[in-house]
């Protein structure tokens, strides 16, 4: 199973961060992968080699200024993603997060038309190491967050 919901919110200070931010990243950002993950883990625990790979963000463990409900949800669930991993180790499940930096992606294109995408992070790339994950060469591999960095 890849999870690849989420979305991104910033702008804003705490203390400027409304109810209807915070709500929206808390759903999207952590909820939705919680109720794919309850629904899913019985069954990939029987398959005796299920795999969950979630795309978070780099923000999670590297968080900025004024995207506080953003990383706060994204840093819940580098946590759920380990607890998963922990949980279902026993029936040969694994559980990894990918944490890419800014995506280069037709959304962030529109959303920040004056940065340089160049610099981005190719979606291929973040695709390539989810079905690294994803196949049974990293069956030893569990619980890890791989950061993928922007280009310098």
């Amino acid at each position: 199973m890849i999870h690849v919901l989420g979305a991104f919110a910033g702008g804003k200070s705490v203390a400027e961060t409304n109810d209807a931010t915070w709500e929206k990243m808390q759903d999207l950002n952590l909820s939705s992968a919680f109720y794919v993950l309850r629904a899913a883990i019985p069954h990939l625990r029987k398959s005796g080699k299920g795999r969950v790979v979630v795309i978070g963000s780099l923000a999670a463990v590297e968080p900025k200024a004024g995207i506080a409900a953003y990383v706060t949800f994204k840093s819940a669930l580098v946590s759920l993603v380990r607890t998963v991993a922990l949980e279902n180790r026993d029936a040969g499940m694994t559980a990894n997060l990918i944490l890419p930096d800014t995506m280069d992606t037709p959304g962030n294109r529109q959303a920040m038309p004056q940065a340089d995408p160049c610099k981005w992070v190719a979606t291929q790339d973040v695709a390539d190491l989810a079905l690294w994950l994803a196949d049974d060469r990293a069956a030893q591999v569990t619980g890890t967050a791989i950061p993928i960095a922007a280009k310098p």
